[in-house]
């Protein structure tokens, strides 16, 4: 449990920095890392989430 919560926060922050180094540099592959990165952060978070509410039913 612990371990997906610290690959969660690890992954939400790799894509802020991606997104910092594409505001500093302007150059669109730190954008699509970013993006990425935030897509299967997202998507994990809601299975990480699904799974515990499926616990509780």
């Amino acid at each position: 449990m612990l371990l997906f919560r610290w690959l969660l926060l690890l992954m939400l922050l790799g894509s802020i920095v991606s997104f910092m180094f594409f505001i500093g540099t302007g150059q669109e592959r730190f954008k699509r890392y970013g993006i990425m990165t935030l897509k299967w952060a997202l998507i994990a978070a809601f299975g990480f989430f699904g799974v515990l509410v499926l616990e509780r039913i």
